[in-house]
């Protein structure tokens, strides 16, 4: 059945895939997005199909639309951009999560939430199921980002209970692929940067954290998965490759599968910087017979050739945190 889809935050790395797909598909689709770390580039080659429309506006601020489902992906995701502005960013999860809801709620649409596994914080379990509730800093540096989760997440479940409000919400470990921003400052994106240009590697602590990445193409196929799964089944979900890898092999494999001579150099670890990440996908290969299936190393090969055939003049960091 074809589907009238609001996809917030659509010309960003992930939304731009989602919409991409759901066009091909056939919905009728809406891309909201204000453009702060996304790139219109993402979403140009959809502007002239008849079933996609490009709305420049942020979240924060109401508006009024008709639609079927929403896809909320709208939020900075990497540190150096969240942390740039705290303030916006929590008003993005708390204030953008209220206006979705209540577009879902007098449209009677059902509402995604992508929601993270930064809900998790520096984790003590290990690997981390949907019944473990956290270990984070309410007031550290990352705060903004991991309670304006968090707090998304309790407006659902509350519209949910209280309203009926149809509602998925999906925990997203790291996630790469192209048509990432090249100055997102996360790690895939930075290490592939600096291998390319030849410049020294920046590790953060002793490279010995882990953390486990998901293809993009894995994780568009659990989203939309969840999205039209079971009517009993409304999250919260982990989507992510359960594969655990140190930053230090990331880095390794990045010198090598680029042909890179670049060295490691290492930094401080940040304030609340998780030792390690994992999901735990036992619920999301039960309830929705999903699990990823592209292997870090080919995954890894892609995204560098889509980084090498890209021009870096055409991007611009959106904040001065992307190293």
């Amino acid at each position: 059945m074809i589907q009238r889809i609001l996809v917030t935050g659509g010309a960003g790395f992930l939304g731009s895939h989602l919409c991409e797909r759901l066009v091909a598909d056939g919905h009728d689709v809406i891309c909201l997005d204000n453009f702060f770390t996304s790139q219109k580039t993402n979403v140009t080659h959809l502007l002239d199909k008849p079933n996609f429309e490009l709305i420049r506006h942020d979240i924060t601020l109401p508006i009024h639309l008709e639609v079927d489902q929403i896809y909320n992906m709208a939020c900075p995701a990497a540190p150096g951009h969240y942390q740039y502005n705290p303030i916006k960013t929590i008003k993005t999860s708390v204030l953008g999560s209220i206006n979705m809801l209540g577009i879902a709620k007098r449209c009677g649409a059902r509402v995604l939430q992508a929601s993270t596994s930064e809900i998790y914080g520096d984790p003590e379990v290990h690997p981390q199921p949907e019944s473990y509730r956290g270990c984070v800093n309410p007031i550290g540096p990352r705060a903004c980002y991991d309670e304006g989760k968090r707090v998304a997440e309790t407006l659902f479940m509350d519209y949910h209970r209280s309203n009926g409000v149809d509602i998925r919400i999906v925990r997203i470990f790291n996630t790469y692929g192209p048509r990432m921003h090249p100055y997102d400052g996360r790690v895939v994106s930075n290490f592939i940067r600096q291998a390319l240009a030849g410049e020294p590697i920046t590790i953060f602590g002793d490279g010995e954290q882990t953390r486990s990445f998901c293809y993009r193409d894995d994780l568009v196929d659990a989203i939309i998965a969840m999205m039209n799964g079971p009517d009993d089944f409304i999250g919260p979900v982990n989507i992510g490759n359960p594969t655990e890898f140190t930053i230090r092999e990331l880095a390794d494999l990045v010198i090598e599968l680029s042909g890179s001579s670049s060295k490691l150099v290492q930094n401080p670890l940040p304030p609340d910087d998780p030792t390690r990440r994992q999901p735990d996908i036992t619920l999301a290969r039960q309830r929705l017979n999903w699990e990823p299936s592209v292997p870090l190393r080919e995954g890894l090969e892609k995204t560098i050739r889509w980084f090498r055939s890209i021009d870096l003049a055409d991007y611009r960091p959106p904040t001065p945190n992307y190293a």
